[in-house]
């Protein structure tokens, strides 16, 4: 088991360190649908998703599948696919996991408010490549694609928030 820790801007494990960036309001131990905060605690990596027309595969220990121009990510709590993959055209709220953008190109999936999952505790946190000036995330904790790639690389199975 590979456990990374963020804390203060910075990923840290295995003698490693690199900058991260968390959610833009802060870290919380109460966190809720919508509130750009990342969840304090203990996340395990579940699997990854990644875009195959611009990303090969992450070297990982983890699950690993592609992801298309019709998959995205449920985030209304009143719906029963409240905080999970689901497939486009959708009719509860969501956001799309294919990107104009590379942040979503490489996504860790923790194992935020997976099982059981509870309405408005918040959806889709993700390990993800960071903006290149490192801009707070909505919740999630995201780093540079190469820095992405190595802690993947290196085993990762779990990220401690402080």
């Amino acid at each position: 088991m590979v456990e990374f820790v963020y804390s203060n801007g910075f990923l840290t494990g295995l003698g490693l360190k690199f900058p991260a960036a968390c959610g833009a309001a802060g870290v919380t131990t109460q966190k809720s649908e919508g509130d750009l905060a990342t969840p304090a605690g203990t996340h395990f990596l579940l699997r990854i998703l990644y875009r195959a027309d611009r990303e090969k595969p992450p070297a990982t220990n983890c699950p690993i599948e592609p992801i298309g121009p019709d998959d995205a990510w449920c985030d209304d709590p009143s719906h029963p696919a409240y905080n999970s993959f689901i497939t486009l055209p959708h009719p509860a709220r969501h956001e799309k996991l294919y990107r104009p953008d590379p942040i979503y190109d490489i996504i860790g999936v923790l194992n935020w408010n997976i099982s059981p999952t509870i309405p408005n505790r918040g959806s889709a946190i993700f390990l993800h490549a960071a903006t290149p000036q490192l801009s707070p995330t909505q919740g999630c904790i995201a780093l540079a694609t190469l820095h992405l790639r190595t802690i993947l690389a290196a085993g990762l199975s779990s990220i401690t928030v402080k």
